[in-house]
């Protein structure tokens, strides 16, 4: 489906950070897993309004996170469950607290699962690996973010791979999206 993502603006960065700039009453146009276009609002509107359907998000979009910490993030860390959250806290448990639980390969699992969605809550769109724990590398293979090796490229170009994030004034990411895909959406 044909999708254009009205915003207040977009961030794009072309090949490399010094090149970036923020682009007031753009929007993109999504077609699968892939960007069709990106460029002023009016124009993409013009051009395929009739087509697409329209999502409006009060921020600016921009390539998602990069998390370079990620296999630290959920191999190094326990993300407790809500319900356990009177006896754990809410907050990922490292250390001697991590040290003190008995986690199976399904506790992994399902820890690493909870880590993604904070991540993709975040607009994280990549993070980097390797995985060791079997439980961890299956949680992110079956999420879609993406595992980067190295340096990652940010750019929002047209056939470009659609995974952006969408972010208010104060920060808080609105909206993930990996593949064209909505993957978090503020409540």
């Amino acid at each position: 489906m044909l999708t254009i993502h009205r915003v207040r603006a977009v961030r794009l960065v072309v090949d490399h950070p010094s090149e970036e700039r923020t682009e007031p009453g753009y929007a993109v146009v999504v077609t699968g897993a892939r960007f069709a276009a990106i460029g002023p609002y009016e124009d993409l509107l013009a051009e395929y309004g009739e087509r697409a359907r329209i999502r409006e998000w009060d921020g600016t979009l921009t390539p998602g996170r990069y998390e370079p910490d990620g296999a630290a993030y959920l191999e190094a860390a326990y993300h407790p469950d809500p319900r356990e959250a009177d006896a754990l806290g809410g907050e990922p448990l490292t250390g001697e607290a991590l040290a003190a639980l008995e986690l199976t390969d399904a506790r992994w699992g399902a820890s690493a699962r909870r880590g993604v969605q904070r991540l993709l809550a975040r607009g994280t769109t990549v993070l980097t690996g390797p995985f060791t724990r079997p439980a961890v590398r299956t949680a992110v293979a079956r999420s879609g973010i993406r595992e980067a090796s190295g340096p990652r490229p940010r750019a929002l170009v047209p056939s470009g791979v659609a995974d952006f994030a969408v972010f208010a004034d104060d920060g808080d990411c609105l909206v993930t999206a990996l593949d064209g895909r909505l993957v978090h959406r503020r409540r």
